[in-house]
C-alpha cells in the first residue's frame, strides 16, 4: 500500500514537471482516497479508460493525456462530467503528465518509442529538447524510407502514412510521439533523413518533397503507448503497489 500523495512525490521526482512549460497541470488532476494498493495507467483519461480501471478495482489512475487543458470552456458538462462524476464516486485519484512524460531519457514516451523500434538516441532537437535524433541501436541503417516504415508497422501493429522525401539509405533518425509534426523542421535542420511522429498536416507532404527528409505519421495514440505504464510500473515498484497497464484502442 502507498500513500497517495508520496507517490504523486514519486512521479515529480521522475518526471521533474517544473521543467516544462505545457498545455495543462501536470501532476494530481482529481484526488482520490488517500490509500492506493492498485494502480492503472493508460494514454488518455477517457471514460472507457476510467470505467476499466474502476472494473480492475483501482484506486489510481495514470496518463499521458489528463481532463484539463489550458483554454478549455470550463464547465462541467457532458463528457467532462461522465469522467469526474466517474472518478469522485469511486474516489480514484488521476495522475497526468504530457511534455514531461514525452520527454523523460529512459522512461517516457520518446524513450520507449525508440527502444520499441530499436532506434538509439544520439542528441535532443527542438523547443523544450522533446525531439530524439539518433539511429538504429545496431548501427545499421534502413534500406530507404519504405523499409522503415514497414519496420515500423510490424513493430507497432498499424499503418503508417509515409511521404517518401529521401533517397537511399537513411541512418539518421528524429522521432518526437503524438501530435509533433510542427517539429519537422527542426528535424531537418538537425540533420535528420527520416522523421517519426504520430500525426501529420497538410504542410510536412510539401516539406517532405522539397527538402528530401522522409515524414512519417506512425499515430498518436500508437506512438504513446509506451510512456505511462514504464514510468507506472517503475513508481509502483518503487511502492509496492500492484500495477496494471490498460489500453482503450484509438483509431488516431
Amino acid at each position: 500500500m502507498a500513500d497517495r500523495d508520496a507517490l504523486l512525490r514519486t512521479f515529480d521526482e521522475l518526471l521533474e514537471p517544473g521543467r516544462f512549460r505545457d498545455y495543462g497541470p501536470n501532476g494530481l488532476q482529481v484526488e482520490g482516497r488517500g490509500e492506493v494498493r492498485r494502480i492503472v495507467s493508460g494514454v488518455t483519461a477517457s471514460l472507457a479508460l476510467i470505467e476499466a480501471a474502476i472494473a480492475a478495482h483501482a484506486d489510481a489512475i495514470f496518463v499521458h493525456h489528463g481532463l484539463f487543458w489550458r483554454g478549455q470552456d470550463g464547465r462541467v458538462t457532458g463528457w467532462m462530467k461522465k469522467r469526474l462524476a466517474a472518478l469522485l464516486a469511486h474516489d480514484v485519484s488521476l495522475f497526468a503528465y504530457h511534455l514531461p512524460l514525452d520527454a523523460h531519457p529512459e522512461l517516457g514516451n520518446n524513450a520507449q518509442l525508440g527502444a520499441k523500434l530499436g532506434l538509439r538516441a544520439a542528441s535532443r532537437f527542438g523547443e523544450q529538447d522533446l525531439g530524439f535524433l539518433g539511429g538504429r541501436a545496431d548501427g545499421g541503417a534502413f534500406a530507404g524510407a519504405g523499409d522503415l516504415a514497414r519496420h515500423v508497422e510490424q513493430s507497432l501493429g498499424r499503418t503508417v502514412t509515409c511521404v517518401d522525401g529521401a533517397r537511399g539509405p537513411v541512418s539518421r533518425i528524429a522521432w518526437c510521439t503524438g501530435g509533433a509534426q510542427g517539429y519537422f523542421e527542426a528535424a531537418i535542420a538537425a540533420g535528420a533523413q527520416a522523421f517519426l511522429t504520430g500525426e501529420i498536416s497538410e504542410p510536412q507532404a510539401h516539406y517532405a518533397r522539397e527538402s528530401g527528409v522522409s515524414f512519417l505519421a506512425c499515430g498518436h495514440h500508437a506512438t504513446e503507448r509506451y510512456g505511462a505504464p514504464a514510468v507506472a510500473a517503475e513508481a509502483a515498484r518503487r511502492h509496492g503497489i500492484e500495477h496494471r497497464f490498460i489500453d482503450i484502442d484509438n483509431p488516431a
